[in-house]
């Protein structure tokens, strides 16, 4: 049959010429770096190719020659208008973690200038988040309570962030980004909804004055926790809690209707800590139901590397919170800089981030911090406030160690409904309603994801919404491995173009052939599968086909979709081709891949089909079965003449 390779005009390279090394190599770069990072180094000498990559590893040696004043002056007002909002912030966050309230503003100082040096977002600001705060608090309260060990408790915060330094820098080094992709945007978002509900509802204890309160997360223990402690309600806090979360809701009204106002909210929150903290110590707010924060201690974050605990009985319970928020925030902190470097047409490494966030959370937990990340909001204010560089964390820092050497006591008359009402404000704007709604629309699968952590988050705890949630979504991606898509394909109008039958029912199937799509890597997890359902679209094409008095005399296997295949693939398509061969039936594979080439060609399964029955597209393809049933049909017409 070797007239059948004349009709069509590309042979598809079946030579391989790639030594092991070669392919180690090819796989490594695109599994460990996909985005090619040193790409620049090609035709450097090589004290230019190590300042290159001391570059990579440390961006701000890149960005820092290059910065002018208009830089520095935009930064600086962003900065500035940060800060504004990390103060209060770090505070309230802090309480949310059940951490003296000084904590939140060390863990604003220290990580925002580690990022400067070796983050690669010129957008993100760093500082605590809400759902980390929760997180970490629901974990480790579990082994030591704060109100009973508030200094263990706090050390243990900062082990927790010692742990997710280094795994964050391990996933970095050895180029893992890719195990934080399965954590979905839908676990993401049914989780930040079920935290957004949660924070709002333990923001109670703040905005009613209550001084008892449940340890559990879940809202049926938040709720009763609430109702049992009527009498501890205090209308003052209540009135006041309306007051401010209404001047905040206003900021951020203002801020939608009028964009470029954006710093009315940005600075709303410090507004409101201010005014509460002058109108508490007016009045002695403290004796009257409204509960202040107490003294804040005054100068920089002590060392804390000797109050890390690795003790045996708190290992296990720290290392297990490190490594969870680990992934929470490497997830919440590169979405945020990527959608924002998207916005300016920017790149943004993800494992470089995964190093910077190491790093700066490994240097926190020397510094009396916790976990931090690139919380939405405060990355919100710093785009709009139109940073240029990352300095614009090196001014917030600047600031905020002002604070801290000047004004830190004067924060102490801080009423905690105060703090309630900048949490409750910040926590409306992450209630992702509108893409849950969405999610149900587009892909039920993923709606099932979402809500799947939702209900975990809001009725069990933290731990059991992501983790089911992150299960379901690994679920569906080996569904999609171990069941992959396949379809029947025909032409339009006799054309050149072949398409899937059941989305165009106007394409058929040429005349004595069967064509079908492989679309997805063949491995051993779906060649039992796909053996199956080749033999199952024969047969149901046979038994068209016998009742119409029509022959299948060639199967093609479109394999342009197989990215990989492993040993038990090419069995199966051996398998295929005796199965085919026993019916008297043709098998030819179109478009194979370079890697599918190679691994068909020492499998010997290409000696097996023949080299003519391999094409470059489903179009050379059926030229040739057509030539070579006309060449068989005249044969056979020759023969009984």
């Amino acid at each position: 049959m070797a007239t059948t390779s004349e009709h069509h005009h590309y042979r598809v390279n079946l030579s391989s010429g790639r030594t092991f090394t070669s392919k180690l190599k090819s796989s490594l770069k695109e599994t460990c770096f996909p985005d090619d990072p040193f790409h620049g180094l090609t035709g450097l000498s090589m004290p230019a190719k190590t300042w290159y990559a001391i570059k990579y590893f440390v961006p701000i040696l890149d960005w820092a020659p290059k910065y002018t004043f208009s830089h520095l002056w935009a930064d600086v007002l962003a900065g500035i208008t940060i800060a504004s909002l990390a103060i209060p912030q770090g505070i309230s966050y802090a309480g949310l973690a059940k951490l003296p309230p000084v904590i939140g503003l060390y863990s604003t100082f220290v990580p925002p200038l580690v990022y400067a040096i070796f983050g690669s977002s010129k957008n993100l600001a760093v500082g605590t988040t809400t759902a980390n705060s929760l997180l970490l608090a629901s974990i480790i309260q579990n082994l030591v309570s704060p109100s009973e060990n508030m200094e263990l408790y706090t050390q243990l915060f900062f082990t927790a962030a010692f742990f997710t330094g280094i795994f964050q820098m391990a996933l970095g080094f050895l180029r893992l980004g890719l195990l934080v992709d399965f954590i979905s945007k839908p676990t993401v978002t049914g989780f930040m909804t079920g935290i957004t509900i949660l924070i709002i509802l333990q923001q109670l204890k703040g905005m009613l004055g209550m001084k008892h309160f449940t340890t559990k997360t879940d809202v049926i223990s938040v709720l009763r926790c609430v109702f049992e402690n009527r009498h501890e309600w205090q209308w003052q806090s209540a009135l006041l809690g309306v007051c401010f979360l209404s001047f905040l809701i206003l900021t951020q009204y203002v801020r939608k209707r009028q964009p470029k106002l954006f710093y009315v909210s940005a600075v709303a929150p410090l507004m409101v800590v201010v005014m509460g903290g002058l109108f508490a110590f007016l009045i002695h707010g403290q004796h009257h139901g409204i509960p202040i924060v107490g003294d804040l201690k005054k100068g920089l974050n002590p060392i804390s590397v000797s109050q890390l605990k690795f003790q045996s009985e708190y290992i296990g319970t720290v290392a297990k919170a490190g490594i969870i928020t680990a992934f929470v925030g490497l997830a919440e902190g590169i979405a945020v800089g990527r959608s924002f470097g998207m916005m300016k047409n920017e790149n943004i490494d993800g494992n470089q981030e995964m190093v910077a966030f190491g790093l700066m959370n490994l240097a926190g937990s020397f510094t009396s911090c916790y976990l931090t990340t690139g919380p939405f909001s405060k990355s919100a204010v710093n785009y709009q406030a139109g940073c240029k560089t990352p300095m614009s964390n090196v001014v917030m820092s600047l600031c905020i160690m002002f604070v801290l050497l000047f004004l830190a006591p004067l924060f102490k008359y801080t009423p905690l409904v105060a703090l309630s009402a900048v949490i409750i404000s910040a926590m409306l704007g992450l209630f992702k309603y509108k893409q849950i709604i969405e999610l149900y629309k587009v892909d039920k699968f993923d709606f099932c994801i979402c809500m799947a952590a939702f209900v975990g988050v809001v009725f069990c705890n933290l731990m059991i919404g992501l983790g089911l949630s992150v299960v379901l979504g690994i679920i569906r991606a080996l569904l999609y491995v171990a069941r992959p898509t396949t379809c029947k394909m025909g032409n339009i109008n006799g054309g050149e173009i072949y398409c899937d039958v059941a989305q165009y029912p106007d394409a058929y199937p040429p005349h004595n052939m069967l064509i079908l799509q492989v679309g997805s890597p063949i491995y051993f997890a779906n060649s039992d599968y796909l053996r199956e359902r080749i033999a199952r679209w024969v047969e149901d094409e046979l038994k068209t086909r016998n009742a119409n008095e029509d022959d299948l005399l060639y199967v093609i296997i479109d394999i342009s979709g197989v990215s990989s295949i492993d040993n038990t693939g090419i069995g199966m398509l051996r398998e295929v081709h005796k199965y085919l061969e026993r019916k008297g039936i043709k098998m030819a594979l179109t478009n194979p891949r370079l890697q599918i080439v190679d691994k068909l060609r020492i499998s010997g399964l290409i000696d097996l089909i023949g080299e003519c029955w391999i094409f470059l597209s489903v179009g050379d393809a059926v030229n040739t079965c057509r030539y070579a049933f006309q060449q068989e049909s005249k044969h056979n017409s020759d023969d009984k003449v």
